[in-house]
């Protein structure tokens, strides 16, 4: 993205990310100047707990998963990221460390922008920064909700809560289109894989959901 063919793709695409909505186009045109395009294949380690945080990733076509482990191997999934959405501002905002792995669950495109070039983004762009103040306050009120949930749900009601979380209301009906394997879900709500199992099964042979060109379809009624 640093010539200018390549700057201005890049702010076409700019245009289509959350992150970037109200910036004028030309701050955008410097920000895609400034953009360095990286992929990455599935199950490529694209950040590790404990790095130093020294740039912003943008995703542009794939999904990852932001997970953390404890010494044992087990492996928490704190959520799952698909186009569009972006990691790695925290540590820039604040100077720690990386919290979270981020490893991709498919190939994936990305773009990213160094600390320096960030936080000139930041002082120079008030939309950029409140883009960014609305997508913490949307993650800490996702985490609230499943602390709630871990605490006051058994695993039927998480699976259940988990795929409404997930879903889409596209043509009439609740589709959740990201996939998801069942040990994605076991590790996102704290259960075993062989209960979600259970549970998954159950919701298909009471109607509750159907499974269709791979996508899990949520009857509502």
């Amino acid at each position: 993205m640093a010539t200018a063919g390549g700057a201005g793709k890049g702010l076409v695409l700019l245009r289509t990310i959350p992150l970037f909505h109200g910036v004028q186009d030309p701050q955008l045109e410097q920000i895609a100047r400034a953009a360095t395009p990286r992929k990455v294949g599935r199950g490529t380690a694209i950040v590790r707990a404990g790095d130093v945080t020294d740039s912003l990733y943008i995703l542009i076509s794939g999904s990852a998963r932001v997970l953390n482990s404890d010494e044992e191997g087990r492996e928490v999934i704190l959520c799952i990221l698909g186009p569009g959405d972006f990691f790695g501002e925290m540590g820039l905002i604040d100077g720690s460390p990386r919290s979270a792995d981020v490893v991709a669950a498919e190939a994936c495109e990305l773009l990213v922008i160094s600390k320096t070039d960030f936080l000139c983004c930041l002082q120079e762009n008030f939309e950029i920064a409140l883009n960014i103040m609305k997508c913490l306050v949307v993650r800490l009120r996702d985490a609230d909700r499943k602390i709630e949930s871990l605490a006051l749900m058994d695993v039927y009601g998480r699976v259940a809560k988990l795929l409404l979380d997930f879903s889409e209301l596209l043509g009439g009906q609740r589709i959740v289109r990201r996939k998801l394997t069942r040990q994605d879900i076991a590790k996102m709500i704290g259960a075993s894989r062989e209960m979600v199992s259970r549970v998954m099964k159950d919701l298909e042979g009471t109607g509750y959901i159907r499974i269709e060109d791979g996508q899990i379809v949520i009857d509502e009624r």
